[in-house]
């Protein structure tokens, strides 16, 4: 990609908290850019009131005159040479699942964000919808660029996997995984719900893995779990190291969430040839196409009928592992990356 003259500068305030969908985008497309930026940050990790109080006061001094790209939701107000990634809408859309707190900054800060940044990246179809439903006024800033799978997310060995199963713990090489934050709109509820329907119908030694950390109360308010049915293994956090032999050591992954703005987790499963399973809203079906089972991720009978049908039908699970390959392969990050760039470069780079 040719270089461009300006300087664009990288808000990474976000990099040093853990890996989500949003610290990896950011994270991947700064390491596939090919033009010339700088990042910034604040000197020590800030989150909550610190945070976006840096990001307001002290950002703006440090972008200057320069183009700077806000990647996570938030940016300065005073910036209006500012390029903003938009991930979803959850705080206005639901703000019952937040911290109320969270989401009210939200809502105070995003309605004029929007309308002062020059232009607007939003990572799927959906979230442009959402933006628009909202503020219909914005639809000439805004621009849709996919996610990306890195290429390391493909099919592993049996020796990683079985090292994988050793490290994290789960007790059987039989499972589902089930991958995303331990928060309201991941709808973990209801797929509990769908486990205790079918769990004394599978064999033995089949479980569901729930891999994941807890939400951050700041931002997430309570989230708790009764007692779990039988055969499931919560892992807690796993190394992102890990994340491609624990996908492709699963029977299937579902991920029946009720909100988002992309999804991840089915793209990377996907990717190491495990079938998937998600919620037939939001941005899923416009993520994996016709190569997932796709479901009302309300009612806890279909996340259970297509468990067992997953189990059951290894037809079916050879069919979804060959379309889910090939549906992974039509996203990079690369290819986000230099889309991205462009935006800049219309902007003013």
């Amino acid at each position: 990609m040719k270089k461009t003259g300006g300087t664009l500068v990288c808000n990474t305030r976000i990099l040093g908290t853990h890996l989500t969908g949003v610290q990896r985008y950011l994270s991947e497309l700064l390491t596939n850019f090919e033009g010339e930026f700088i990042q910034t940050s604040p000197k020590r990790p800030l989150n909550g009131l610190m945070g976006h109080a840096w990001e307001q006061l002290a950002l703006p001094v440090k972008s200057g005159k320069s183009l700077l790209w806000s990647p996570s939701n938030s940016g300065p107000l005073s910036v209006e040479r500012q390029v903003l990634t938009l991930h979803d809408m959850v705080p206005i859309d639901h703000p019952e699942w937040l911290n109320p707190l969270f989401a009210k900054w939200y809502q105070i800060l995003t309605p004029p964000l929007l309308k002062k940044v020059r232009s607007i990246i939003t990572i799927s179809e959906f979230t442009k919808s959402r933006i628009l439903f909202h503020y219909p006024s914005l639809e000439s800033k805004i621009h849709v660029v996919h996610n990306g799978v890195d290429p390391r997310f493909s099919p592993s060995s049996n020796l990683s996997i079985r090292n994988m199963r050793q490290i994290l713990g789960i007790p059987s090489p039989h499972y589902f995984v089930a991958l995303g934050s331990l928060e309201p709109r991941k709808n973990l509820s209801r797929l509990l719900q769908a486990w205790t329907i079918i769990e004394k119908r599978l064999p033995d030694d089949v479980w569901l893995v729930i891999a994941g950390a807890q939400g951050r109360k700041m931002v997430f308010g309570e989230v708790s779990f009764e007692e779990l049915p039988q055969r499931v293994y919560l892992t807690g956090h796993v190394p992102d190291q890990l994340l491609p032999y624990l996908y492709s050591g699963a029977i299937a992954a579902p991920y029946i969430s009720l909100y988002e703005g992309f999804g991840l987790p089915p793209l990377e499963a996907m990717a190491c040839g495990t079938p998937t399973i998600v919620g037939g809203n939001t941005a899923l079906p416009e993520v994996v196409g016709q190569s997932s089972l796709i479901i009302d991720p309300f009612d806890p009978e279909a996340i259970a009928d297509a468990l067992l049908r997953l189990v059951d039908n290894s037809t079916l699970r050879y069919a979804l592992k060959t379309q889910g390959l090939e549906r992974a392969k039509l996203f990079s990050w690369k290819r986000c990356a230099q889309l991205t760039w462009k935006v800049f470069q219309a902007a003013g780079l």
